[in-house]
């Protein structure tokens, strides 16, 4: 043998990890670059919250609403009936 197979699967081989590692590299930086725009929308909605309570709202009550508005009407209503469940049997009503 003269080596040449040895030497065209070396090739193959460092293609396929420049390959990979230009992939993984451009995973990379999109998720660099995504978390990075989560941070600013994590500033601004934080910056709402804060001229919500300037104007007198209760960010607690903004908060669950915004939390309520994200479940479909049967997920709340179950959430709802089992709170008023428990609250019953605290005696909480």
């Amino acid at each position: 043998m003269d080596g040449t197979s040895n030497s065209t699967t070396d090739d193959n081989n460092a293609t396929s990890q420049t390959v990979a590692a230009g992939q993984l590299r451009t995973v990379v930086e999109r998720i660099e670059r995504l978390e990075e725009e989560k941070k600013t929308i994590g500033e601004d909605i934080k910056d709402v919250y804060a001229e919500a309570k300037g104007t007198g709202f209760d960010t607690k009550a903004i908060r669950t609403i915004v939390r309520l508005r994200k479940k479909d009407q049967a997920e709340r209503q179950e959430e709802e009936s089992i709170l008023d469940l428990y609250k019953a049997a605290l005696g909480m009503v």
